[in-house]
Formats: C-alpha cells, structure tokens, sequence
C-alpha cells in the first residue's frame, strides 16, 4: 500500500495577502501615522520575533512563567507585524493584530486551506491566553511551555504562507 504525504502549500500571492493585510486594519480602524510608521519596517519586526522567541525560553528556563507567556505573545505579535509590514500595512494595536490574524485566516480558507486557516485562529488563542498570563501567573509550567511550542510553530506557518520570499 502506498501512502502520499499531503501536499505542500505555498506561500500565498503577495497582492491577496496585502489586500487580507489591508482589510484588517481598516476592520481595525487602524490608519497610518507617518510621522512614527517610518521606523516600523519588516527587518525590525522579524528582528523582535527573533528576541521574544529566545527571551521566551530564557524566561522558562528560569521558571518566569509570566514573562515566557508575555514573550510568546510578542512572538505571534511581531510576526503579524512583520507579514503586515511586508505587505504594506503598519499595526499599531492589539486590535488590529487580531483583525489582521482573522483576514489571513480568511485567506487562507479563501483558497481551501482550512487546516491553516484553524491553526492560526487556534493558536492565535493561545497566545492571547499567555499574554493574559503576564497579568495573571495562572498557567503551569506545561501549559506555558506547550503554548510556546505552539507560538513558535504558529510564527513558522506565518512566515511560510504570508512572507515575502526574499
């Protein structure tokens, strides 16, 4: 018997991803500020992913579980921004991170990718959650470490479906 593994999906057209990017900060209500959007560019925000991934497992390696939570977050956050910042378009709050999040995922299901388009909104969640957890210090140590697993995974998925290939 002979098995086929599912098949890769590439990255999304850049004009359907700008146009996601762009809905989701006008759902946001989110507009341009020019005077402080020049210094917001991808490189800066890929940069921030970066240090919050390995900010987050420092802190859980210390056992800091509301700062490795608040860190996870900021890894999904920046990531949007990055992808958003790619594609034309600047975040400036939480609000429009989720609105930009809920258009990719409609992306994503636009063109049959139901798994991704689950996955993102699923593990969006869980990011909420620890960022939730930076003001609560309720989550254990497994639920934050699992979280942060998923937060790294989600943050790959992101830059593979909605990046600019460079």
């Amino acid at each position: 018997m002979t098995t086929t593994a599912a098949p890769t999906i590439a990255p999304y057209p850049a004009a359907d991803v700008a146009a996601a990017v762009a809905r989701g900060l006008a759902n946001a209500n989110d507009r341009p500020r020019p005077a402080a959007d020049s210094a917001r560019t991808p490189q800066k925000y890929a940069a921030l992913a970066r240090n919050f991934r390995d900010s987050a497992w420092e802190h859980l390696e210390k056992d800091d579980l509301p700062q490795a939570s608040n860190k996870a977050w900021g890894l999904v956050a920046e990531t949007v921004k990055d992808i958003s910042a790619q594609h034309g378009g600047i975040i400036h709050s939480h609000r429009a991170i989720m609105e930009v999040v809920s258009e990719l995922a409609r992306l994503a299901t636009s063109y049959g990718d139901a798994a991704t388009a689950r996955r993102i909104t699923g593990v969006f969640q869980i990011a909420r959650d620890l960022h939730a957890n930076f003001y609560e210090n309720e989550l254990t140590d497994v639920i934050v470490l699992g979280g942060l697993m998923e937060c790294e995974e989600l943050s790959e998925l992101i830059y593979h479906r909605f990046g600019v290939a460079v």
